[in-house]
């Protein structure tokens, strides 16, 4: 059973989203983007989690991806972290995360990230540059 980001809650077909993983944080979230497309995910048959995401959080920090992803992004990699489950996401930063820790990660609609990246801070006066803060 995969575990299925937003992303695919609103661009796939009923039958490819059902029996998939997903967190009670993105119906809200679904409902304000979509209220008719929550209601459709509301009827179909999937397995509804909610998780702590203490593990994501820390696996992305290490990447410097955390201030990128919501709260609803965490949970969904907690839950796949969790799980062993694939991630089927678009966001780069959660694929990023994934790939960091060797987690199985599909692309929903568009491309799939190509390769791991480090994020950097520059300063637009000197060009100084340092490793991102991995706090939000």
């Amino acid at each position: 059973m995969p575990v299925l980001d937003t992303a695919a809650l609103l661009h796939w077909p009923a039958e490819r989203m059902q029996g998939g993983i997903v967190a009670h944080s993105q119906l809200e979230e679904l409902r304000k983007l979509s209220p008719q497309r929550a209601m459709l995910v509301e009827s179909i048959e999937m397995e509804w989690m909610s998780m702590g995401t203490g593990d994501a959080e820390s696996a992305a920090a290490k990447t410097g991806d955390l201030p990128r992803l919501s709260p609803v992004d965490l949970e969904i990699l907690a839950i796949a972290l969790a799980t062993g489950q694939t991630l089927f996401t678009d966001d780069y930063s959660l694929q990023n995360v994934c790939r960091s820790v060797n987690h199985p990660f599909e692309a929903v609609s568009n491309k799939r990230s190509k390769q791991q990246w480090a994020w950097e801070l520059r300063c637009i006066g000197c060009r100084a540059t340092k490793k991102a803060d991995s706090q939000r």
